[in-house]
């Protein structure tokens, strides 16, 4: 069984692992299986075996699972964005709600209540208002494109990188996860690129005009878009510019970046405003937010705010508390929130985030929250508490890699009476969750589905300090 070129015939398909792996067992052996459905029947070849588990990819399928539906995208199968069109929704959240709780008890490890009903999206299509187009001459070629041979004449593609594969990108055509006029864009560049005969950029030799493309449809209806570019060639890039405004008018702030970089990080770089006021306003509830081209704001906005009311509902606020909130970015939540507090202290690392956040305050009129850049073990001393006020509900939302251990060591130190974790990753939240574990007790936990179709899952769980004895 641990031979290289292995395949197992027949294997039946059971169930979900973390990462949105099929897995089947043979003689007791894990194999996790890429695009298989519970139920399916299957061959796989494997591409990893070891003593005890083993990878592989699907050659046959001798029989398909009834709870499989016929996915709605021209790309699935090759795009590795949304790898569970083939499932129906409702049972995309039953495997989301069980990854949850398989976390949280094998690895966290801690008493846990009753997990509540994952929130599960409104809309499971057309719920992103931000996304990234990569532009390459190195087209990902189609089986079909292979097998037939012969030249390939048109080698450029604008679309998203092949999972796995750094230098080669999907031509999209028509992308399912952002409303209009995000496919319009996209296409329009296309168009112009191969009328006029702009270049792609090569990713290996690092020279090429077309480089990226974000997209930013917001729910107010204000669309952004930054393009970037490998070189400056001012002709080039206006007429561009110009011809995507023509066509796309609803288009209401357009940037341009010059990035001759190696790498395509924007976030060293400063966009030029070539047309508009160069950001975008977004709504949650009522409040407002600045964005700006390097922001970050929550990719799915009628569901970022779902996530936000289940965070304020289990902060628990009365009108009277401080609130601490770490990893605060652009101060959404905390903004959130501030309603139903008496003051709110944010926290973030990157100076630009809290320029952001202030603003964002400023714009919502809101003069008790309070936003600071810097390390939250630098800055939560006794001399800052002493002007501030100590925390009587702290929320953090890190990122995927959890909390610092020296972070969650801070927690324990300040004994907020509650702590509210949001997390988009519940496996380093359960591994946080165990050492919080010594002061706090997990008291409720909702999953929040945020991109549909999709492994990813958020979660947020209430915790309240242990009596001391």
């Amino acid at each position: 069984m641990r031979k290289k070129n292995v395949t197992v015939d027949r294997l039946a398909v059971e169930d979900y692992a973390a990462g949105g792996k099929a897995i089947g067992r043979v003689d007791g052996k894990v194999i996790f299986i890429e695009g298989a459905v519970p139920g399916d029947i299957v061959d796989v070849r494997l591409t990893k075996n070891k003593k005890d588990w083993a990878e592989g990819r699907v050659i046959r399928t001798h029989k398909f699972s009834e709870d499989r539906v016929e996915p709605f995208c021209q790309h699935f199968g090759i795009c590795g964005g949304c790898k569970w069109q083939m499932l129906p929704y409702e049972k995309q959240l039953a495997y989301k709600q069980q990854e949850v709780e398989q976390h949280l008890r094998r690895i966290g490890k801690v008493s846990l209540p009753a997990i509540e009903p994952i929130l599960g999206c409104t809309d499971t299509r057309f719920y992103r208002n931000k996304l990234e187009y990569t532009c390459s001459n190195r087209r990902y070629l189609l089986a079909e494109e292979v097998e037939a041979g012969g030249e390939i004449k048109q080698e450029n593609a604008i679309g998203f990188h092949v999972p796995r594969i750094f230098d080669k990108v999907i031509d999209i055509y028509t992308c399912h996860l952002m409303h209009e006029p995000a496919n319009i864009i996209r296409n329009t560049i296309r168009d112009y690129a191969l009328e006029h005969g702009l270049s792609y950029y090569d990713i290996r030799e690092h020279h090429g005009f077309l480089r990226t493309v974000i997209v930013r449809v917001l729910t107010t209806g204000e669309v952004m878009v930054n393009i970037a570019f490998g070189k400056e060639d001012k002709t080039a890039r206006k007429g561009l510019l110009d011809h995507l405004l023509q066509k796309v008018p609803s288009i209401t702030t357009l940037l341009y970046t010059i990035n001759t970089k190696w790498n395509d990080s924007l976030y060293d770089q400063e966009p030029k405003v070539y047309y508009g006021k160069g950001y975008a306003m977004e709504t949650l509830e009522d409040f407002q937010f600045k964005i700006s081209p390097k922001s970050f704001f929550q990719t799915n906005t009628r569901q970022g705010e779902r996530l936000y009311q289940v965070t304020r509902e289990f902060a628990e606020l009365t009108g009277k508390e401080t609130v601490y909130d770490l990893y605060c970015g652009t101060g959404s939540i905390g903004i959130f929130v501030s309603g139903n507090a008496a003051k709110v202290i944010g926290v973030e690392v990157i100076e630009d985030a809290i320029a952001d956040a202030r603003e964002n305050a400023s714009l919502n009129n809101i003069g008790h929250a309070e936003f600071f850049a810097g390390d939250v073990i630098d800055i939560c001393d006794d001399a800052f508490f002493a002007t501030h006020g100590r925390p009587d509900v702290i929320i953090t939302d890190p990122p995927r890699a959890g909390m610092h251990e020296k972070l969650v060591q801070k927690i324990l130190d300040m004994e907020a009476p509650t702590v509210v974790y949001v997390s988009c990753n519940p496996a380093t939240q359960a591994r946080d969750l165990n050492l919080l574990d010594t002061k706090y007790e997990v008291k409720r936990v909702r999953p929040v589905d945020m991109f549909p179709h999709t492994h990813h899952i958020e979660n947020v769980v209430q915790l309240k300090l242990r009596k001391q004895l």
